[in-house]
C-alpha cells in the first residue's frame, strides 16, 4: 500500500485524496496506545506533501458498527481526520457522511448525525436556489452552487451485487447473497433520506471490498470502490477522478496483482540462488551445459 500510494502521488499529482472508511483494522477495539501506534503507521504509509489534502470518512472498523460505536471512538477518529462533513474545494461540494450513524433508531449519535445532514441539506439547497429565492437563505454562509458529491463507507441500499460486473466485482458465489440492511449496506430509509436531502450528482462508497456501479433514483450514479489492500482481494484498485462544478470523469487504477508480484519475487529469488550455485561451482552453468549438448549433437 505504501509503495502504491507514493507512486500514485508522484505519477498522478492529485490535489485531494479521499479514503472511504476502514482506515484502520481494529480501531473499534484499540486501546489508546494501540490506536496511537496505528495512527503513526498510517501517516508513514500515507505521507503526502502539504499541498495535497487527505480526507477520510469513518468505517465500521474505525469506530465499530452501530452498537459498538460511541462518542469517544468518533472523537478519536475525528481528531486524526478533519471532522467537517462539508468540504468545498474549487467550487465543488463534497459531503462526507458517517454512515455507521445512520441506523435510524433515534440514538443520540444518530439523531445528531441526521440533524447535521438536514442542516447541510438546507445550506446546499440555498446555494442552488440563491439566485431565485435569496431571501429564504438568510445569513447562511453561501456555498458553491454545485450539486454535491457524496462520500461514505456503507453503500446505499441495494439487494445484492448481482448486477455488478468487471474483473474486480464480487465473485460469482457471492454476487447473489442478499445484503443485510445496516450491515452490508444502508437501510432503504436512510438511502432515500440521503438522496432526497442532499440530491447528490455522484455517490462514492466502500465497505464491500468489491467494485460495483449502481444507478439510483433519477440516474444518480453510485460507485463502490474496491479495497486498496491485498488482504481483501488479489487485484486492489482506486479511483482517479477529475471533477468540475458541473461534470466529472472517473478512471480506475489497478495496483499490481498479489499473485503476479509473488511469482515475480519467487522467480527472481530462484534465479539468484541458481546464479550463486553456478558461481560457487556447485552446479554446472546452464549455458555451458547447453553448449556441450549442442557439440555432442553436432559430433554425432
Amino acid at each position: 500500500m505504501e509503495r502504491a500510494f507514493q507512486t500514485a502521488l508522484w505519477l498522478l499529482q492529485p490535489e485531494v485524496v479521499f479514503i472511504l472508511g476502514d482506515v484502520f483494522d481494529e480501531g473499534k477495539w484499540s486501546s489508546s496506545q494501540a490506536w496511537a501506534d496505528d495512527v503513526g503507521r498510517f501517516w508513514k504509509i500515507f505521507r503526502h506533501p502539504p499541498h495535497v489534502q487527505l480526507r477520510a470518512v469513518a468505517g465500521n472498523h474505525d469506530i465499530g458498527f452501530h452498537y459498538q460505536m460511541n462518542t469517544y471512538k468518533i472523537k478519536r477518529f475525528e481528531k486524526v481526520f478533519n471532522p467537517e462533513r462539508l468540504f468545498s474545494w474549487k467550487g465543488i461540494n463534497f459531503v462526507m457522511v458517517n454512515s455507521v450513524a445512520l441506523e435510524g433508531d433515534s440514538c443520540d449519535i444518530c439523531s445528531g448525525a441526521e440533524a447535521e445532514l438536514l442542516e447541510l441539506s438546507h445550506r446546499l439547497n440555498c446555494s442552488r436556489e440563491q439566485e431565485h429565492r435569496p431571501q429564504e437563505c438568510g445569513d447562511r454562509q453561501r456555498l458553491p452552487a454545485s450539486a454535491p458529491i457524496l462520500l461514505q463507507h456503507f453503500p446505499l441500499y441495494r439487494r445484492n451485487d448481482a448486477n455488478c460486473s468487471g474483473e474486480d466485482a464480487a465473485p460469482p458465489d457471492e454476487k447473489y447473497t442478499p445484503f443485510k440492511e445496516r450491515y452490508d449496506a444502508l437501510s432503504q430509509e436512510a438511502s432515500r433520506k440521503l438522496l432526497w436531502w442532499l440530491r447528490p450528482r455522484l455517490v462514492l462508497s466502500g465497505h464491500t471490498h468489491s467494485a460495483c456501479e449502481v444507478l439510483h433514483g433519477a440516474g444518480v450514479l453510485e460507485v463502490s470502490v474496491p479495497s486498496f489492500s491485498w488482504r481483501n482481494r488479489n487485484n486492489p484498485s482506486f479511483i482517479m477522478g477529475s471533477v468540475t462544478a458541473t461534470e466529472y470523469a472517473l478512471a480506475k487504477c489497478y495496483l499490481p496483482c498479489e499473485d503476479m508480484v509473488l511469482t515475480t519475487y519467487c522467480t527472481a529469488a530462484g534465479g539468484l540462488v541458481l546464479l550463486t550455485l553456478v558461481h560457487a561451482g556447485l552446479v554446472a552453468s546452464p549455458f555451458h551445459f547447453g553448449w556441450n549438448m549442442l557439440r555432442k549433437f553436432k559430433t554425432t
